[in-house]
């Protein structure tokens, strides 16, 4: 089968790539119908490995080596496990990103997103930027009435709603929020979709566009103007009461610090990989929280996720960039994103 395959910092091939095998007891095999590019993806490509494991094995799935790129998807089951009972050939299926154990103590407590043995199909096993890809049943959804160009955006909205749910992010709540790539814009989206107003700040006029098309009421264009003092002006001088920073830059960062009330909260969603020095005695004196947030749970998040896309697939349509072929996946969605001139998600029809 043709996959793209990681095999370090700017080398993405398109490439023949063996059949996954015949499903495990408890795994499904699809086909895949719709896959889409990650910001995380992107990081690896323009400057990892991260978390790749290309050259020691992964602690938990023991990949080690290139691998299929690929944690977003929507595919038809063409196979099941042996001991699968919820799915059929035919079913069309959504997988969330993570594969927890169910059995540590922070599976048993619902966190199965901080498992003991966690991790990530497309990033430590094989996923799903290929013609086929196997998954664990217990990770996938139904997607019910939602179509696979809506589907998509499942995923990643996951991600989004679980980062908007643990900011405690209730209406009347003012909301800013920095980085509207995927996430962000999502983000954003699911703000809207609870009637939270919220402030959309980026770097990038495209994104900006794509996040008024996910409903932020106030855009702030941080690369023309002071971005703090733009979202105290937005929200009467006190600053927002939940900053959701998803860029994952110290610009961001900083921005977050200086825009944020006495007493709100700053919820990191984007990965920071520069030293990112917090004015601690602020965060003291005022009384700041700052939370984090890792991908979504996926018996809580993947549900409410596509729900949410069927009574507005709109949200999907917002949130996409652009529909291209596999082959193209490297000048028209890696480098593009990596560049900055994509508007939102590029969504990949192998």
């Amino acid at each position: 089968m043709q996959a793209a395959v990681y095999h370090g910092q700017h080398d993405v091939r398109v490439q023949e790539w063996p059949d996954p095998p015949a499903p495990a007891a408890l795994e499904v095999q699809l086909e895949v119908l719709r896959a889409s590019i990650c910001g995380t993806d992107v990081d690896e490509f323009t400057s990892g490995p991260h978390l790749i494991p290309l050259t020691a094995p992964h602690p938990a799935s023991g990949h080690v080596g290139p691998l299929v790129l690929g944690h977003e998807m929507v595919g038809r089951v063409v196979a099941v496990g042996a001991r699968v009972t919820e799915f059929a050939a035919g079913d069309v299926v959504v997988p969330g990103s993570g594969v927890s154990c169910g059995t540590c103590r922070w599976c048993r407590s619902g966190r199965t997103n901080l498992c003991a043995t966690y991790y990530t199909v497309g990033l430590h096993v094989d996923g799903g930027l290929a013609e086929r890809v196997n998954v664990p049943a217990r990770i996938s959804r139904s997607v019910g009435n939602c179509p696979p160009d809506v589907a998509i955006m499942a995923q990643p909205l996951a991600v989004a709603l679980h980062a908007v749910r643990g900011a405690g992010a209730e209406r009347g709540a003012r909301i800013a929020v920095i980085g509207l790539g995927g996430i962000g814009s999502l983000a954003v989206a699911a703000c809207t979709a609870r009637g939270i107003d919220t402030v959309g700040v980026d770097v990038s006029p495209a994104r900006l566009e794509a996040a008024a098309r996910s409903g932020a009421t106030v855009l702030v264009n941080a690369s023309r103007q002071d971005a703090a003092a733009a979202i105290r002006q937005a929200t009467g001088g006190d600053g927002a009461d939940i900053v959701i920073e998803t860029s994952g830059t110290p610009r961001g960062l900083a921005t977050a610090m200086n825009a944020v009330s006495r007493g709100g909260h700053i919820r990191l969603v984007g990965l920071h990989r520069d030293p990112s020095p917090l004015d601690l005695t602020r965060l003291v004196l005022d009384e700041i929280r700052i939370s984090t947030s890792k991908v979504h749970i996926c018996d809580q998040d993947l549900p409410e996720a596509l729900a949410l896309l069927a009574d507005h697939p709109d949200i999907a349509t917002a949130a996409v960039d652009s529909v291209i072929g596999l082959a193209d996946i490297v000048p028209g969605g890696l480098a593009r994103m990596a560049a900055g001139t994509a508007a939102g998600k590029v969504v990949i029809k192998p």
